[in-house]
């Protein structure tokens, strides 16, 4: 069990929404520290590719849980929920506020709501399951849990496998676990957004980003990755741009086609994180436009967030 959560923000979205640039403004103005809800930022080395903030804006505002393990090292939202709060309960000591900022839907509903009943991984059936091919796994999900079947991202391979898992470890359907996790009650401690752009500009956007990140260096930076282990790491190789770059330094693509690849790619997983969001966390959803500054929505969230702090601070326990 983890202990109750502090009054803080969470700042949710999809990726290339701005997320990150509304959270550093509030954390100056709000004497706060932001806390990476991000389950790739965890890597070391992942750097370009996860859109890490930069070493100056880490001198500016304290980030917490970004280069946390190796790039050879699991990482789960078990470990996630260990040192965010850790996280909280440092900078509650220091008298900051907490301002929790990513994408990974998991990640926040895990800090709301904890990991609910699903069995712990097991090395050897993890192992194992790794052996199967992707439509051997897709066909046991399918006879076996046919809801969770509809309802899972089969281009994610690794939720897969632990879907697969969590039914043979506990014998009940993997759907049916996630529908009783989302029954639990929202945390009153904690306000919380998610920002949304119109779709054109949100691809705009994206494509803008992972053009950036090319030039930057992302193709240099996966092949040193490479060799510190990045292959044999299941988890951190889902991490968008880095399989796509991995398939051109093995000839698979093109340059040109493998930019287009992570540009559709994270188009398609910017529109996953939106139904996700939308139907699995209650937030306060903002929309963000080319023509409203990042301070005048910093500023609103502000304003909404000095109301929240009058509120009893009693009203968690009720």
């Amino acid at each position: 069990m983890h202990p109750p959560l502090p009054q803080c923000l969470f700042l949710a979205g999809p990726t290339a929404v701005g997320k990150s640039d509304v959270a550093l403004i509030l954390a100056e103005k709000l004497s706060g520290e932001i806390i990476s809800v991000d389950s790739m930022q965890v890597y070391r080395g992942l750097d370009i590719g996860t859109a890490k903030p930069s070493l100056e804006c880490r001198a500016r505002v304290p980030h917490h849980l970004i280069d946390v393990v190796e790039v050879t090292e699991p990482f789960d939202a078990a470990q996630f929920l260990r040192h965010a709060h850790e996280a909280l309960a440092q900078i509650v000591s220091r008298g900051r506020i907490p301002i929790l900022c990513g994408g990974t839907g998991l990640y926040f509903k895990a800090l709301l709501h904890g990991l609910g009943t699903a069995p712990p991984a097991d090395p050897v059936l993890r192992n194992q399951l790794e052996r199967l091919t992707t439509t051997e796994l897709l066909r046991e999900l399918a006879e076996t849990d046919p809801a969770g079947y509809e309802q899972i991202d089969s281009n994610n391979r690794r939720r897969v496998v632990r879907a697969i898992e969590i039914i043979r470890l506990s014998g009940k359907p993997f759907s049916l676990q996630r529908s009783d996790w989302r029954l639990a009650k929202t945390n009153d401690t904690v306000l919380s957004f998610a920002f949304t752009r119109s779709s054109d500009e949100l691809r705009r956007r994206i494509d803008s980003r992972v053009e950036e990140m090319f030039r930057l260096g992302l193709v240099a930076e996966t092949d040193e990755l490479l060799k510190r282990g990045l292959a044999q790491n299941q988890t951190a190789m889902q991490a968008l741009g880095y399989r796509q770059v991995v398939e051109f330094l093995r000839d698979e693509h093109t340059l040109p086609e493998t930019v287009e690849l992570v540009k559709a790619r994270t188009r398609q997983f910017a529109r996953r994180q939106m139904t996700w969001f939308r139907h699995q966390l209650p937030l306060t959803w903002l929309v963000l436009s080319p023509t409203d500054p990042t301070h005048s929505v910093a500023e609103q969230i502000l304003t909404l967030w000095e109301s929240f702090q009058r509120l009893p601070a009693s009203r968690a326990d009720s």
